[in-house]
């Protein structure tokens, strides 16, 4: 049996230690899928619903193992449904290869049936973004677009067309007319070096060590350097914020921490960003520029990865480049400790309060069901090393602040692009890449039903993922965003008859409970952590509960107030849950 150029492909894909490809396929890429069927044993396909899907897989796998997700669609619009997976990576900075077929070569230009440039249409998504025209190219040209993604942080995409697809590996088909030769390459990437420079350690310490109410804004570039936060936060007295992303960075009882940051966030972050007069970044690009201090009264110290991103969100005295973990060890030694913070104990007294205020909303008793209870049984139940991942929406907001990291749990949702439907196919792919690992999926049931066919795809692949979905039968977030603007809401809330997703479950072969009082919450979320395989819990909860920010201005409640004098629909209901949160409040 001939070797043929698409057995290069994956037996390089093999050499760089790629053992899954997410995609679903097509007659654009029947010779791929001939080179993966051949080579079986070294790399697993796993078949999709929907190619948006495998791109989210791709994407969650690599945020949850810091190695090149990979992800496969055939020509034409299975490629154009990579898109907005592929998106999700670029804005998040993870390695990603998207590979996609195209027509034969000889047809090229002619309009042929699903002719679409994928190289072009890429262009601005991809890092790396190549069309193969000679099996020659391969397999360097996986080398590069691997390393690239790597060293950048990004997306490639490399496009095969069917004839280079099933030609002999390694054929040169044309005459050499310049000095070249095939090229011939390795798959290695050599990490560059993330120590600081000794000159801009010195110039960080200078002006940390001058702080009198330093603040510390962590994000997911920072993950993996939780003991040096820690320490870094001691040794300054510093509160710690951090951004969603990087939520998991350290506990969230940890004593150095405020919680989050913007809409999501905490009032004691947002007190803390407008009294700090030294912010310390590391690991964070954080985009909402809003909430971060005033540049003409904070100095800012910054580490970051990239040079490029180093302050462009606001003017950075000391931009320092460098991996969070290596910049955090160096600058230790350089700081001047401090004991007895009153500070920091000002920040922790705050937390305190905070942290009542949020268990006084945790309550079991209100009908409809009070979507901060649901989360915080899945917070109580859920196992110590859990990895969750999140849909964007009202649920963020309750995962944000009812999912509680401690242990080794992990936390990941879409955080830049903050696209709906990323939670299920996470869930399945952080659950191939850990199997031992309880992986739950908490998400909305806007999100979930978009791609709702991959809990078929989780129970096929015999996957013991947990899907709790937040039941509001609405596009909760967009609701309440449109009264802080001062409109009614309008086109936001499904019709009759509300959808039970729990059926669809069943339906799947895997479990399947609808939950509609708040007693039933406990057992359904339990018997489903318990369940051998696939279990999805479908809430209905409270659709009135506004995801209300940490701190309301002044402008928030004026718009809020004339969203309801413009006739805004439910306001009765509205109006009666924020007097339940309110009471919940102040009766604790």
């Amino acid at each position: 049996m001939a070797r043929i150029a698409s057995e290069s492909l994956i037996e390089r894909l093999a050499a760089w230690g790629v053992d899954t490809v997410f995609g679903l396929p097509g007659d654009g890429i029947n010779g791929i899928m001939e080179g993966l069927r051949r080579h079986r044993d070294r790399v697993r396909f796993v078949l999709v619903h929907h190619e948006e899907a495998a791109a989210f897989m791709a994407t969650g796998y690599a945020k949850a193992t810091g190695r090149v997700g990979v992800c496969l669609a055939t020509s034409g619009p299975g490629g154009i449904h990579l898109l907005n997976g592929l998106y999700d990576a670029k804005l998040d900075h993870v390695p990603v290869l998207a590979i996609t077929g195209m027509q034969e070569t000889s047809v090229l230009g002619t309009g042929y049936q699903q002719e679409v440039h994928l190289d072009k249409l890429f262009a601005d998504v991809a890092e790396y973004n190549m069309m193969i025209s000679n099996p020659g190219q391969l397999p360097s040209l996986v080398d590069l677009a691997i390393r690239t993604s790597y060293a950048r942080r990004g997306v490639s995409h490399l496009t095969l067309p069917n004839d280079i697809q099933v030609a002999e590996a390694g054929a040169d088909p044309y005459e050499h007319v310049a000095p070249a030769r095939v090229p011939q390459t390795s798959p290695v990437f050599l990490q560059p070096s993330g120590i600081p420079r000794p000159e801009d350690l010195e110039w960080a310490a200078e002006v940390l060590n001058k702080a009198e109410r330093p603040a510390m804004l962590v994000g997911q570039g920072a993950l993996h350097a939780r003991d040096e936060v820690l320490a870094v936060a001691e040794a300054l007295g510093a509160p710690v914020v951090k951004t969603l992303p990087g939520k998991a960075v350290i506990p969230d009882d940890s004593p150095y921490t405020t919680g989050g940051i913007g809409l999501l966030g905490t009032r004691p972050s947002e007190e803390l960003m407008d009294e700090t007069d030294v912010l310390f970044m590391v690991g964070t690009n954080f985009p909402y520029s809003k909430f971060l201090p005033d540049p003409d009264k904070t100095r800012v110290v910054q580490f970051e990865a990239d040079p490029t991103r180093a302050g462009v969100r606001v003017p950075t005295d000391v931009p320092v480049v460098c991996d969070a973990r290596e910049g955090l060890r160096a600058l230790l030694p350089l700081l001047k400790r401090r004991n007895g913070n009153a500070h920091l104990a000002k920040y922790q007294k705050m937390m305190a309060k905070w942290r009542a205020d949020m268990d006084s909303l945790e309550n079991p008793d209100r009908d409809p069901i009070a979507p901060q209870y649901a989360a915080s049984v899945l917070d109580d139940l859920a196992a110590d090393d859990a990895i969750l991942t999140c849909d964007s929406g009202t649920i963020a907001t309750w995962a944000a602040r009812h999912w509680t990291i401690r242990g080794d749990r992990r936390f990941y949702l879409s955080g830049t692009l903050a696209s709906m439907a990323n939670g299920l196919p996470y869930a399945i792919a952080i659950q191939h890449a850990f199997p031992g690992r309880q992986v739950i999926a908490y998400v909305g049931d806007g999100g979930f039903s978009m791609l709702m066919a991959e809990f078929l795809t989780a129970v096929q692949q015999r996957l013991p993922v947990k899907v709790v979905i937040n039941n509001n039968n609405s596009l909760g977030q967009i609701l309440w965003e449109q009264m802080v603007l001062g409109y009614p809401e309008h086109g936001v809330r499904y019709a009759e008859p509300e959808a039970d997703f729990s059926a669809w479950a069943r339906s799947c072969g895997g479990f399947g409970a609808k939950v509609t009082k708040a007693g039933d919450v406990t057992t359904a979320i339990r018997e489903a952590l318990a369940h051998d395989g696939p279990a999805l819990v479908d809430i209905d909860v409270n659709p009135n509960e506004p995801p209300m920010p940490g701190k309301v201005s002044y402008d928030q409640a004026k718009s809020f107030a004339q969203a309801f004098l413009k006739g805004q629909p439910h306001q009765a209901a509205i109006a009666t849950t924020l007097f339940k949160d309110r009471i919940q409040k102040l009766g604790d």
